[in-house]
């Protein structure tokens, strides 16, 4: 019989939930709740994204980051979240690939080349990494509308196919933190426009057109990827705000939510020894 007292060594695998007859109703009953929640949120996203339609900005691709004042902020402390990244990374081995933190990202990724050191997931806070980045986490909150935010980290020659979000009422926002030379390799496409990251820079952009990214070059690919509110009109605002709370409060954020505590218990004190080398 399997030692089940020892973690496992495959670091690419979240350990499964626990089994049991009571552990199983709670399931069910999560299940029966979220179901509900999940519906109110696809029916009031619709809304949402229906009137964003219908506006000027619907079509654009790219967004100039100038026009948001946090990234002002966020850039010139670039330092001091890259110095903490540097220590997140000495355990990138054991990071979480994203498939294993949320399944559903199968469809874009199944190997081992893009982790996710995830701190906040539609306004749900993950209590260990928010720790292990308190300085991070200090910037990230003072982000006006930020619901989602990680260290995305893109390993070796990797290629995410296109693909597209499905809710225009936040914006995705990168912070180039380790980008490899040459930059024109790592290479992000969304519509018909092309950008590359740069150490340092934002960028900003409507994850709801088709989008894809190119990465041919040696070495990692890091940013701080986030989500944030999309400025909007005062009602549709409030309505906006309605739906990602929905979101947060749905099975696919409380999945992967307890992935990560089971990440935690199996992985987190090794990795932390791994964080805190001299």
């Amino acid at each position: 019989m399997e030692d089940t007292t020892t973690p496992s060594r495959d670091t690419n695998a979240v350990p499964p939930p626990p089994q049991g007859l009571l552990g199983g109703l709670k399931q069910h009953a999560r299940q029966l709740a979220g179901t509900a929640l999940t519906h109110g949120a696809i029916f009031a996203a619709r809304q949402v994204t229906r009137a964003i339609e219908r506006t000027p900005e619907a079509r654009q691709t790219f967004f100039d980051p100038r026009t948001f004042p946090f990234t002002a902020r966020i850039e010139e402390n670039w330092h001091v979240i890259r110095q903490e990244l540097d220590a997140v990374m000495r355990g990138v081995e054991m990071i979480p690939n994203f498939q294993d933190l949320m399944p559903e990202q199968r469809e874009l990724t199944t190997d081992d080349r893009w982790k996710t050191f995830i701190f906040y997931g539609y306004g749900v806070k993950f209590e260990g990494n928010c720790h292990r980045c308190p300085e991070t986490t200090r910037l990230l909150q003072g982000i006006p509308g930020m619901t989602s935010a990680m260290f995305s980290i893109l390993r070796g020659h990797k290629h995410l196919p296109a693909h597209s979000g499905h809710y225009k009422g936040v914006l995705r926002y990168h912070l180039g933190l380790i980008v490899p030379e040459p930059a024109d390799q790592c290479v992000i496409r969304v519509g018909q426009d092309k950008a590359s990251w740069q150490e340092g820079r934002s960028l900003i952009f409507d994850d709801t057109h088709d989008h894809e990214v190119w990465k041919e070059n040696d070495g990692d690919r890091v940013v701080l990827f986030l989500d944030f509110l999309r400025p909007l009109p005062p009602v549709l605002d409030a309505l906006n705000r309605m739906v990602v709370k929905l979101i947060g409060l749905s099975p696919y954020i409380y999945r992967s939510e307890q992935n990560s505590r089971r990440w935690e218990e199996y992985f987190g004190q090794e990795f932390d020894l791994l964080r805190n080398r001299p």
